[in-house]
């Protein structure tokens, strides 16, 4: 029988159980997938803490790859034997067979495996939006990536890099900082020794970066700020510190006119064309060895909690996968 994690309380991770579940049958605009891998994200622990609720009790997971095993009667684009990825809504991963809607799937070409798929497809589209819809990156610009060892920062540091963008990135230990140099920075700041605005500042002579990319949240705020250069924009898409605190606009003016944005890729994706364009991009990036997919822990899934322990506790580095 298919199992599943469940969430039915918020909180830490104990509350991820391992539970059998009846085996779920597609609806007509849907497919049954059997699931290979299933990709950790930070949304995930969102989710299980109750930050962004979820109805009570759920399955947790945006990111996961499988085959087709049965397609509903209205389903003409895909048939069962097809290598898929399930990215974002519905909200599900954490199983070991599931139902999920035709239109919102991403097929796999051969060159990218379920692993590969689960480790990268969320993190990657949403470095493709960030990179080449959010802001597009121009050759010969300077960014700060904080976080830049983390499964999406080390997505951004490669292909930034590959854009031709000169990359300054936060990272929490000398390892760390090595890891980053290795995949494309020019410069890493070291944010428990060194104020990262004043390196930022005397790395870019007083300039200032074009753009700010901040998953942190509320430990770089309002620093953030202080790094970019008059009408620059800070991109805060992600909380691991907590979340940030309101804003006031008059504080964009006198930090230079600056912009700010807080995107989410469900809202980059809305239709079939959208996700399949920021997919093909993604796809060509990894062909291009612009980005090197860096899976660096697996979990079984049962044992998904200790992996929440572990991402939540910042020792992680690149992606984790958990294996049904």
């Amino acid at each position: 029988m298919p199992h599943a994690i469940i969430v039915k309380n918020f909180g830490g991770p104990e509350e991820l159980k391992w539970a059998e579940i009846d085996r779920p049958s597609p609806d007509k605009n849907e497919v049954l997938i059997k699931t290979s891998v299933v990709g950790l994200n930070f949304i995930d622990i969102y989710h299980r803490q109750g930050l962004y609720p979820l109805p009570l009790p759920f399955t947790p997971g945006v990111e996961s790859a499988g085959v087709i095993t049965e397609v509903g009667q209205n389903v003409s684009t895909f048939k069962p034997g097809d290598r898929v990825a399930c990215v974002s809504e519905p909200i599900g991963a954490y199983t070991t067979e599931r139902v999920f809607p035709s239109t919102k799937l991403i097929k796999l070409p051969r060159s990218i495996s379920d692993q590969t798929a689960a480790a990268i497809m969320l993190k990657g589209l949403t470095a493709a939006m960030l990179l080449r819809r959010v802001h597009k990156i121009i050759a010969g610009e300077t960014v700060l990536i904080h976080a830049a060892a983390g499964g999406v920062g080390l997505i951004l540091t490669q292909w930034a890099t590959a854009l031709g963008a000169i990359v300054i990135g936060t990272v929490g230990s000398k390892k760390k900082a090595n890891l980053i140099k290795r995949f494309g920075a020019r410069h890493a700041i070291i944010y428990q020794n060194q104020n990262f605005v004043e390196s930022v500042s005397k790395i870019t002579k007083e300039q200032g970066v074009s753009v700010v990319y901040d998953t942190v949240g509320l430990a770089t705020f309002p620093k953030s700020l202080g790094c970019l250069k008059p009408r620059g924009l800070w991109v805060t898409f992600g909380n691991t510190s907590g979340p940030v605190p309101p804003i006031l606009p008059l504080d964009l003016m006198k930090n230079g006119s600056l912009f700010m944005t807080r995107p989410i890729l469900n809202h980059y994706i809305q239709t079939d064309i959208e996700r399949q364009e920021l997919a093909l991009e993604l796809f060509s990036a990894i062909r291009k060895q612009h980005i090197q997919v860096q899976i660096n822990e697996m979990f079984e899934l049962n044992e998904a909690s200790k992996a929440h322990t572990l991402l939540q506790s910042r020792k992680t580095v690149g992606s984790t996968v958990l294996l049904p």
